[in-house]
């Protein structure tokens, strides 16, 4: 329990470095903060203790490949930024995200082969 506490904690201390650098001169660091491992270290030491260092290699390369739908995400954000409003903008990338991700998904299982 103490260790969920722990991670939900170090999630919260993300959320308020981002709000703290989009007030800041330097406004733009705020997107790099998401990118900041916190969330991978939890998983990549969870996956590693309850089913070892194969798996983990595997989570990686996976975590590589979901490079792919973050980078239509910010790629549809910096392009529709100029054409439309902000929640349109957000709503689109998401989308373009969730196509992406279940894109990588269904290849993912069909194509990965398995140890």
């Amino acid at each position: 329990m103490i260790g969920l506490f722990l991670k939900s904690l170090l999630g919260a201390l993300a959320v308020l470095i981002i709000a703290l650098l989009s007030r800041s001169k330097s406004f733009y660091i705020a997107g790099l903060v998401p990118l900041f491992p916190t969330f991978a270290l939890i998983a990549h030491a969870i996956v590693a203790q309850e089913r070892g260092m194969a798996d983990l290699r595997t989570t990686a390369l996976f975590g590589l490949w979901s490079l792919i739908p973050y980078a239509i995400y910010l790629l549809a954000v910096f392009w529709l930024s100029t054409r439309l409003t902000l929640w349109p903008t957000l709503l689109l990338a998401t989308l373009g995200w969730l196509i992406a991700a279940g894109i990588l998904l269904f290849a993912w299982m069909h194509f990965q082969p398995t140890p």
